[in-house]
C-alpha cells in the first residue's frame, strides 16, 4: 500500500533559493547532509599497469584501428572520416595511430558546465570529480510499493532526489523510464520536469535529430540564453555507448555530431562486458573499448577541434554460467584502474559508474556498489554515472538504494578531503595537556572541534544492540525508506523565473503538436 507520506506531484515553485532542497542542517530538513561542493581527488592513483603495461594496450588499441576498423553506421560520419584520409570500406572505418594521436591533442583535459543555475557549474576533469543520478532502468522499486514498471509520478520523485542531495552534481538520464508517456514526446515532458524540478547539470540522450535538438534548445530556453551564449560554452552533456565489439549505431553518432557542432560535452562509454561483447582478458577488453572509444572521439574533434569530449569505461565481466552481466567484481575494479591509466595516457577526461548486480537493496548491493565506487576512486575517475540508486545490473531504480548510496558518496567526499599537518593538526600542546593516561574529551582542543571534526552519518546506526533493539531494530532500507519519504514531503523546487517556464511550456506545447519525435509505433 502506498504510503500516506507520499507527497503530490505538483511542484511547488516558489523564489527562495531552492527552498529546502539541498538544505544542510536548516530547520525543518530531513536530514543533516554536506553542503554543496565538487570534491576534489588528491590522492595518488592505483595503477595496476607499469609502463610496458600502458604501451601494451596502446599498441593493442592502435592495432584494433588500424588493422581491423571500427563500423560506422552512420553515413555522415563515415565522409568526415573519409575526407580526414581515413581508410573506408563501407561502413568499415580504419584510422592510423598518428592521426588518432594528433586529434587528441585538441581535447581539452577539463572543461566546465554550466546549467540555470551556476552556483551548480561543475569542471569535469583534472582531481575533480561529480557524481550523477541512476539513469534509464524501465523499472523502479520501493519498499511499500514493490517493484513496477516506471512512470512520470516516480520520475518526478526521483528527481526530486537528485535534486535534494548535495552529493549529487549532474541530473543525468532519466532516473526512471516513465513508460506512461508515448516515446514521441517522452524526451518534452521529461526535460520540462528536469528543469523545474532540479537546477543542475541536465542530460541529454543521443537518440537521433528531434531529441537533442529539442533538449539543446529547452535547456538554452530555461537559462536565458541566447543562441549565441549557449553555443559559447559547455550547458549541458551526452553519453554515447558503442554497440560492442566494434561499432557506432546511427542515432548516436548523430546526436553527438550535433552537440559537437554547439560546443557541447559527449562522453563516449563502450559497453565491453568481458567474455560477451569483448576479450574474456581484462586487457584484451580494455584495449578494445578504448579503440571503440577513441574512434568517436577522433571524429568529434574532427568536426569541431577543441570540443569538451571525455572517455568512459564500463568495462566489466559477465557470469560464465549464466550470461549475466557482474558489477563490483575484482575484474570490474581492475577495468577501471586500468582505463584510468589509458585515460591519462591519452590526456582525457573519464567517466565510470556506480554498478551492482543485486536484485534488492541489501549486503551485496551495499558491498558491490562500495566497490564499484572505489574502483573509481583510486582510479582518479571524474565523472560517476548511476552514483545512486542502481540495482540489478541497470534494470531497476530503488529509492531505498538512492538513500543508502548517498551515504556512501558522502563518506568518500569527506575521504578525499585533503589531511592537515599544521602545528594544530599535530597537536603536540593537547597532547602535553592530557598527559599519560588522561583522555582527550575534554581538553581545549578537542571542546574547540568536537562538533565538526568527524563525519555524521545520516543514514547509519551507531548505536549499541541494545539501544538498536529498543528502537525497534530498523534495518538500513527501512531507515532509508523513512529518510526518502521525508525529504519528498518537505521538498520545494528550485525557483525560475515566471516568463522562463512559460516560455518552456509554451515550447513543449508547440513541439507536441508537432509530433514530437519519430518513433517505430
Amino acid at each position: 500500500m502506498e504510503s500516506d507520506a507520499l507527497v503530490s506531484d505538483v511542484p511547488k515553485r516558489g523564489r527562495r533559493g531552492g527552498g529546502r532542497a539541498g538544505n544542510t542542517r536548516g530547520k525543518g530538513a530531513a536530514i543533516k547532509q554536506l553542503p554543496w561542493s565538487v570534491p576534489v581527488n588528491s590522492d595518488k592513483p592505483t595503477e595496476p599497469l607499469d609502463e610496458d603495461g600502458v604501451q601494451a594496450i596502446h599498441n593493442g588499441a592502435m592495432r584494433v584501428l588500424e588493422e581491423i576498423g571500427i563500423e560506422f553506421l552512420n553515413p555522415k560520419a563515415v565522409e568526415i572520416l573519409r575526407e580526414a584520409d581515413c581508410i573506408v570500406a563501407g561502413e568499415n572505418v580504419r584510422m592510423g595511430r598518428d592521426m588518432v594521436m594528433e586529434a587528441l591533442k585538441t581535447v581539452p583535459p577539463s572543461f566546465t558546465v554550466t546549467p540555470r543555475n551556476p552556483a551548480r557549474q561543475v569542471e569535469i576533469g583534472g582531481d575533480r570529480m561529480v557524481f550523477g543520478n541512476v539513469s534509464s532502468p524501465p523499472n523502479c522499486s520501493d519498499l511499500d510499493r514493490g517493484r513496477r514498471t516506471g512512470d512520470q509520478k516516480s520520475f518526478r520523485d526521483l528527481m526530486k532526489l537528485t535534486q535534494y542531495f548535495n552529493c549529487i552534481h549532474l541530473a543525468g538520464g532519466y532516473p526512471v523510464e516513465p513508460i506512461d508517456i508515448h516515446p514521441s514526446i517522452r524526451h518534452l515532458d521529461c526535460l520540462y520536469d528536469k528543469l523545474t524540478l532540479t537546477d543542475k547539470v541536465v542530460h541529454a540522450y543521443s537518440l537521433g535529430k528531434e531529441r537533442v535538438e529539442d533538449v539543446m534548445e529547452m535547456v538554452r530556453i530555461g537559462s536565458g540564453l541566447t543562441h549565441e551564449e549557449f553555443d559559447a560554452s559547455p550547458r549541458l552533456y551526452t553519453n554515447i555507448n558503442s554497440t560492442s565489439p566494434l561499432k557506432h549505431d546511427y542515432p548516436m553518432l548523430d546526436g553527438a555530431m550535433r552537440m559537437a557542432r554547439r560546443g557541447q560535452p559527449t562522453i563516449v562509454t563502450p559497453f565491453t562486458l568481458a567474455g560477451a561483447m569483448a576479450p574474456v582478458t581484462m586487457a584484451g577488453a580494455v584495449a578494445q573499448s578504448m579503440a571503440e572509444g577513441l574512434a568517436a572521439i577522433v571524429l568529434l574533434q574532427l568536426i569541431n577541434p577543441g570540443c569538451a569530449t571525455a572517455i568512459g569505461t564500463f568495462t566489466s565481466n559477465v557470469d560464465m554460467k549464466t550470461g549475466a552481466p557482474a558489477f563490483g567484481t575484482p575484474e570490474y575494479m581492475r577495468a577501471t584502474q586500468m582505463s584510468g591509466q589509458m585515460a591519462r595516457f591519452y590526456g582525457l577526461p573519464l567517466r565510470a559508474s556506480n554498478a551492482c548486480a543485486a536484485n534488492c537493496p541489501d549486503a551485496q548491493a551495499a558491498w558491490e556498489s562500495a566497490f564499484s565506487l572505489w574502483s573509481a576512486v583510486s582510479s582518479r575517475v571524474n565523472m560517476v554515472f548511476h552514483a545512486a540508486g542502481w540495482l540489478e545490473g541497470g534494470l531497476c531504480a530503488s529509492y531505498e538504494k538512492f538513500v543508502m548510496d548517498c551515504e556512501t558518496l558522502q563518506q568518500m567526499m569527506v575521504y578525499m578531503k585533503p589531511v592537515g599537518t599544521s602545528e594544530d593538526d599535530i597537536a603536540v600542546d593537547a597532547i602535553k595537556e592530557v598527559g599519560p593516561g588522561g583522555h582527550f574529551f575534554g581538553c581545549a582542543h578537542t571542546q574547540a572541534r568536537y562538533e565538526t571534526a568527524f563525519y555524521e552519518p545520516f543514514l547509519s546506526d551507531w548505536s549499541n544492540f541494545e539501544n538498536w533493539e529498543d528502537r525497534g531494530a530498523v534495518r538500513t532500507p527501512e531507515r532509508a525508506n523513512k529518510i526518502w519519504k521525508k525529504i519528498l514531503n518537505e521538498f520545494e523546487a528550485p525557483p525560475m523565473d515566471p516568463a522562463i517556464d512559460e516560455e518552456l511550456q509554451a515550447f513543449v506545447v508547440k513541439r507536441k503538436e508537432e509530433g514530437g519525435a519519430p518513433t517505430d509505433f
